[in-house]
């Protein structure tokens, strides 16, 4: 597998597994038991998905060492500030059965982020965090809490695909030494991602799937990305991407599908900023 350096000196898988949306507790467990047995190392899960206690089971059954795994959670609104984040991370920690976490996220950009950050500043000084970081800050957010901490942040994780590429916001990681990692880079489908012409070519030119080629799109570049699979075959096909490289009129080609806009909801918009500080 190859890996990606983070600022702080740690190392993490390029490519690895998400369990968002796999709410049959059963099917998550069997999922990343799978998905280990099948030669992913990263694994991400999050507090609000509610299946860390099922992640934590799967990581016990697959039987594999500690040190071979990269796991990652992430801490949800209702649980910023420096106190609450103490608490919600031990039962993170709890659920998932495990001693540390490889990485710890904000996964929203809101509520007492900051209060939040010196919490896991604090949790990483005590070994009980190697990396922390932050999901969904645009860079203005991102600049701010850097400049304003100890601490920077290892690395932030985005929505990235074909139809929401964010190519400034990638290009202000990278001057800024922080790790860019996808979430939903297969935009759940949307617009017929799977059957489009130009990615439909390029895969046939490499005898891969879209799919793999959207994936390889992300890796190539460096950019951490995460995939979902319940289907064991399809966890193999997802990993099965290192064995070949886009050319660059192929990367161009895809450049020329970016449609510049979230496939989800825009992180900024007050509605959608109210609609998650209500879930719980």
């Amino acid at each position: 597998m190859e890996t990606v350096n983070l600022n702080d000196g740690n190392t993490m898988p390029v490519f690895g597994f998400g369990v968002f949306q796999i709410a049959d507790l059963s099917a998550a467990e069997q999922a990343v038991v799978d998905a280990i047995h099948a030669g992913y190392h990263l694994i991400d899960t999050a507090q609000s998905y509610g299946n860390e206690e099922a992640v934590g089971k799967g990581i016990k059954r697959a039987g594999v060492k500690r040190e071979d795994l990269f796991v990652t959670s992430k801490l949800w609104v209702t649980d910023t500030g420096y106190d609450a984040t103490k608490k919600a991370f031990e039962t993170t920690l709890k659920k998932l059965q495990l001693d540390y976490l490889d990485l710890y996220l904000i996964h929203q950009p809101y509520g007492d982020v900051y209060g939040s950050w010196r919490a896991m500043e604090d949790l990483q000084k005590e070994g009980k965090i190697k990396s922390i970081g932050l999901s969904n800050f645009d860079s203005d957010r991102l600049i701010d809490l850097t400049l304003f901490n100890d601490v920077k942040p290892a690395l932030n994780q985005i929505e990235i695909n074909p139809w929401n590429q964010q190519p400034t916001s990638i290009d202000f990681m990278r001057q800024q030494d922080i790790q860019p990692e996808a979430w939903a880079p297969f935009a759940e489908g949307k617009h017929s991602i799977f059957t489009n012409d130009v990615l439909s070519e390029i895969a046939a030119n490499h005898n891969k799937s879209v799919g793999q080629v959207i994936l390889r799109w992300l890796t190539q570049r460096k950019i951490v990305a995460l995939a979902k699979s319940v289907h064991p075959e399809r966890m193999a096909e997802n990993l099965d991407i290192f064995d070949f490289t886009l050319t660059d009129e192929e990367l161009k080609a895809i450049s020329g599908l970016d449609r510049k806009e979230s496939q989800f909801f825009d992180h900024r918009d007050p509605a959608a900023v109210a609609r998650i500080a209500s879930l719980h």
